[in-house]
Order: structure tokens, then sequence, then C-alpha cells
């Protein structure tokens, strides 16, 4: 099996999936898991695979994006005992473990009502994420009892996940000429305040169901009106993008953000994506930390299980994938991840099944 989770992976890199270029790589995996007999469903360039049902067992959605950053690879290869390649962290290994499942499983055996979720366009805006979508029009995927986003966590469980609001901030200011300044109103200087105290902000804890999760507020872009050199710009704007914990709601994030521009400037939401609460509680969580999963953490940044989330499903992540190395050129990650990730998946499979009806 380690020898074929390898191929599976490398097979997976081999196949360029940047997002909004995922067809080739969703007619595959579609192609490749339909000799298995399922009726696969397709909305756009994602594949909803009900691989085992009937049984007396729960409802299991395992769920992965097939879509990668655009970034510099070289050809995808196995070297060292790391598979390199586009998405080889984030998240084809995780894709190589759903699929070696579903060509391992003994689906007349089966212990429970599993499903693979294979989507794109997650590393763009929430709005564009195919997911929702998805989930808005699978008649089954609503009902599941846990959700397994197999993001890259080096084979930790990393429960919940941040919200994030990111907004366009905008300066005003009055253009003149840089030799007499007096005559405008430099839009850039205008923003120092805000920049100051935004500077001055600490990261804010809050402990949910036990875990520790940090808020905070940053700017990630500035640009000015770009009139010229000698020009008093009258135009500067800031992208600010606040992450908050699951104890806060989305319009909540909102109004704070607009609370800490208040009227120095105009303010326009541009992306909200909601946080998810850990279920750390709920009994399927608990048999996968006892599978063996290598530490529970909360997750310091926003995934997908938000959107099971907001629907009233439970969601953790989980995958064999190497969190440092997403988004990283020249992209890798560890084939023993892989093997150890996909035991622990089988470990945990095997602990919730029930025999069938």
């Amino acid at each position: 099996m380690n020898a074929r989770l390898d191929e599976i992976l490398l097979w997976l890199c081999a196949i360029p999936s940047p997002i909004g270029e995922e067809r080739a790589l969703c007619d595959a995996v579609q192609a490749r898991l339909g000799k298995l007999g399922v009726a696969i469903r397709r909305y756009g360039d994602s594949i909803v695979v009900p691989l085992t049902r009937a049984t007396s067992g729960p409802k299991i959605a395992l769920v992965g994006h097939l879509d990668t950053v655009r970034t510099e690879n070289g050809p995808a290869r196995i070297e060292g005992g790391r598979c390199f390649g586009a998405g080889a962290s984030d998240m084809k290994s995780g894709l190589a473990l759903m699929i070696a499942l579903a060509e391992a499983i003994d689906r007349s055996k089966a212990g429970c009502d599993l499903t693979l979720v294979f989507y794109a366009r997650e590393e763009g805006p929430y709005a564009e994420n195919e997911l929702g979508p998805v989930l808005d029009a699978d008649p089954e995927l609503g009902g599941v009892d846990l959700a397994v986003c197999l993001e890259p966590s080096d084979n930790k469980l990393h429960l919940g996940c941040m919200g994030s609001v990111h907004a366009t901030v905008t300066f005003v200011g009055r253009t003149a000429h840089s030799a007499r300044p007096w005559e405008g109103d430099n839009a850039v200087t205008k923003a120092a305040d805000l920049l100051t105290e935004l500077r001055a902000i600490v990261p804010v804890e809050s402990v949910v169901e036990g875990l520790t999760y940090r808020s905070s507020v940053t700017v990630t872009q500035a640009r000015d009106g770009g009139r010229g050199r000698n020009v008093v710009p009258d135009r500067f704007v800031l992208n600010v993008n606040h992450r908050f914990a699951p104890d806060r709601s989305v319009d909540e994030a909102a109004a704070h953000v607009r609370a800490l521009v208040g009227d120095r400037a105009e303010v326009v939401l541009t992306d909200l994506s909601p946080a998810a609460r850990p279920s750390a509680s709920h009994p399927l969580v608990q048999a996968l930390v006892a599978a063996g999963v290598r530490s529970v953490e909360p997750k310091q940044a926003w995934t997908d299980v938000a959107r099971f989330a907001a629907r009233g499903v439970a969601a953790v992540n989980f995958g064999p994938g190497e969190n440092a190395q997403a988004h990283q050129r020249n992209e890798s990650t560890s084939l023993g991840l892989l093997h150890e990730g996909y035991t622990i998946l089988e470990r945990w499979l095997a602990s919730v099944s029930r025999p069938r009806l």
C-alpha cells in the first residue's frame, strides 16, 4: 500500500491544477473513481463520491480541494522520501489518502456511510469557492455526522477555524503640487493615526472549548493614487484583515473593523468568512483523537470547516501535508507523513464502523 500511496500522490501532482484550472484534474479523478462503480455527482469542476451506503454506522465525509496556488515548481517527482510538486502538501497529499482509501475499501463490508468530496477554487475568495454551491446543491452532504477536511496539518488534529474579514479602507484627500503641499490634503498622512493604532494592537486570546485562539487585525496591502512623485496624493488605500476567534460572528467582526476605522476613511468589506467552533467533544472527533493523531490544536487560520459548521455539520481539519510547505516555491511533503496519515484514517474508520444493516 505504501508504494501505491506514493504513486497516487505523484499522479495527482503531475496534473497541474492551479486555481481556476481544476477541470483536467477533476476529470481525471472522476474517471479513476468511476471505475469503482459508484454514482458520482458532478457540480462544475467538483465531484461528490458516495463511496459506501446502507450501513448502520455514522455518515462521514472526507473533503479535499483540487486546486493549488500558482507557484514555481519543477516537474512532479519523488526524491529522498519526499514528493515534490505544486500542491504536494496543500493538499494533494490529502487527496491521495482519499483516493487510496476509496480503492482499498471493501464496500460490501463497510461499516460507515463514507462520502468523498473533491472541490475547486478553495485558494481564492470565499464567494468563488465551489464547496459552497456543492453544499447547496448536493442532497446528502448536509446530513453527514462529521466532515474531515484534509488540509495540511502534519497529522495533527486542528479543531475549528478562525474567521476572516478583509476590508478596503480608503482615505480621500485633495491633490496639489508637492512644492505647495498646503494647497492639498495628503491622503497618505491622513492614515497615520490609524496605522499607528493598528500597529499597537496585540492579539486577543479567546478560549473556546478548552482551545486558545488568537484574534488579530493586520494591514496587508497599501497603495496610493499613483499620480506622480511631485503630486500630493488624493487617495490612499489599505487592505485590513481581521482574523477572529470562533466566539465571534462574522457580523460582529465586521462591526469591529468599522469601529476601528470610524469616520476617518471609507470602508468596503470585500471578503467575509465565518469562523467555526471546535466540536472538541463530538464522539467521532474523540475517536479520531484516539486513533493516533499527533496532537490536538486550534486552527489558527480559516478553512472550509466553517462552511460545514454554518450548516450545523461538525467538521475538523486533519491531513498528512506539511503545514510549513503550503504555498511554498518548490513545494514538497513527507512520504512518511503520508503513510502515517493513511494508517490513522484507516484505524479511525475501523473504530467507528458498525456492521451493515
